[in-house]
C-alpha cells in the first residue's frame, strides 16, 4: 500500500475513534512543524545547462586504468550538453602538472583529476578551487581536502576484508588452513589499506593462517614470477588472494606451469578476464572483489551535476555529497552474470 494511502487511513481511523476528544482539546493542540524540504532539482538523463568538464588521469597502461578514461569519456558522450576535455593522460607528475594547468587555463567549469600522485598534485588542486573551478578527485586522494570538491573512489580496505571473509568462510570449517597473499605495490597506501582489511577478516578465523606474502607490481610478468616464488615455497595451501587482476594472469600462468590445483584463488578489481574464467569454473580462480573503473563514470555524473547547480536523485541535500566510497562487490559464478558488463579488458 502506498506511503500516502496508509497515513490517511490511519489519521481517518484516529479520527473516527477520538472525535469527541478533538472537539475538546483542539485549542490545546500545538501547531505541527514543517518538515525541512528541498526544491533543488536533481540531476537526471534530461539535457541541462552546458557544461565543459576537465578530466585529467594517469597513462592508460594498466587495464583498470584505460577502462577508467573509458567510463569517463563513454558517460559524457551519453550527455548532449557536456563537453569533455581530456588530456593524454601521463605518469609523469610534472607532464600531468602541466596538464590540469591548462585545463585550468581554459576555464573549463569542473575538473575530474586521477592524479598519478595523490599529494604531489595537491597543489594544483588547490590552484584549481581557488580559480572557482570545483575538483572531482578521483580514487588517488589529494593531501588536502581543500584541493577537491568532492572525492570518488573506490575502498581498498573493504576490498581486503571482503576477500579475506570470503576465503575465511569458505575454509571456517579445515583445521590449520594456510592462506596465501600476491599484493600489489608495497609502497602504495592502498597496497596497505587492502593487506590490513584481508589481515583483519582472518581474525575472524582462529583456523585460518596467513603464511606467506609477496608483492608484485601490477603487471602480469611479475604476478607470474612472485606467484612461481610463493609455489615454490608453499608447498600446500589452500587459498590465495591476488590483489590484482591484471597481475593474476601471470599468476594463474604459474599456477598452471606449476600444475598446481589444491587451493581456491580470489582475485581483485574486476577484470574481464577474471571474470570469464570465474564463469567457466574450470580454474582455482573462483571469486573476485571489485574495485570498479565505472567510478569515472560516476565521477562525469557528479561533475556535471556539480556544473548544472544540481544535487543527486535519491538524496535530500542541495549539493552533491563531500565523498563517495565505492562498494567492493565478491563476484563468484553465483552471481557473475549481473557484474560482467562491468568487467574490464
Amino acid at each position: 500500500m502506498p506511503e500516502t494511502s496508509r497515513r490517511g487511513l490511519l489519521f481517518g481511523t484516529a479520527a473516527v475513534s477520538a472525535g469527541a476528544l478533538l472537539t475538546a482539546c483542539t485549542s490545546n493542540e500545538p501547531k505541527k512543524s514543517q518538515t525541512a524540504q528541498s526544491n533543488q532539482p536533481a540531476a537526471d538523463d534530461k539535457p541541462g545547462k552546458a557544461v565543459t568538464i576537465g578530466f585529467a588521469g594517469p597513462q592508460a597502461d594498466h587495464g583498470w586504468l584505460n577502462a577508467i578514461n573509458e567510463n569517463a569519456k563513454s558517460r559524457a558522450e551519453k550527455y548532449s550538453e557536456v563537453t569533455l576535455e581530456i588530456t593524454e593522460g601521463s605518469n609523469d607528475t610534472a607532464a600531468q602538472i602541466g596538464q590540469v594547468k591548462t585545463l585550468i587555463n581554459k576555464k573549463v567549469d569542473v575538473l575530474v583529476i586521477l592524479p598519478a600522485d595523490g599529494k604531489a598534485l595537491t597543489q594544483v588542486g588547490l590552484e584549481a578551487m581557488k580559480a572557482g573551478i570545483p575538483v572531482i578527485n578521483l580514487d588517488r586522494i589529494f593531501a588536502s581536502p581543500q584541493a577537491y570538491r568532492c572525492w570518488v573512489g573506490g575502498d581498498n580496505y573493504g576490498m581486503g576484508l571482503n576477500a579475506g571473509t570470503y576465503i575465511g568462510e569458505k575454509l571456517k570449517d579445515k583445521a590449520n588452513a594456510k592462506v596465501v597473499e600476491l599484493a600489489g605495490i608495497d609502497n602504495l597506501e592502498l597496497t596497505k589499506q587492502r593487506s590490513q582489511g584481508f589481515a583483519d577478516a582472518l581474525k575472524n578465523y582462529p583456523n585460518v593462517k596467513l603464511v606467506a606474502r609477496q608483492a608484485a607490481e601490477f603487471t602480469v610478468e611479475s604476478g607470474q614470477a612472485k606467484m612461481a616464488q610463493l609455489l615454490q615455497a608453499q608447498k600446500q595451501f589452500d587459498a590465495l588472494w591476488n590483489h590484482d587482476d591484471d597481475q593474476g594472469v601471470g599468476a594463474m600462468r604459474a599456477i598452471q606451469q606449476a600444475g598446481r590445483d589444491e587451493f581456491l584463488m580470489v582475485g581483485g578489481a574486476g577484470a574481464k578476464s577474471a571474470m570469464d574464467a570465474i564463469k567457466a569454473d574450470n580454474s582455482v580462480l573462483k571469486a573476485t572483489v571489485l574495485y570498479p573503473p565505472t567510478m569515472a563514470a560516476s565521477a562525469i555524473d557528479l561533475a556535471r551535476a556539480l556544473g548544472q547547480g544540481k544535487g543527486i536523485g535519491g538524496l535530500s541535500e542541495l549539493e552533491i555529497p563531500t565523498s563517495l566510497t565505492l562498494y567492493s562487490a565478491v563476484v563468484t559464478k553465483d552471481n557473475i552474470d549481473q557484474y560482467l558488463p562491468t568487467g574490464f579488458s
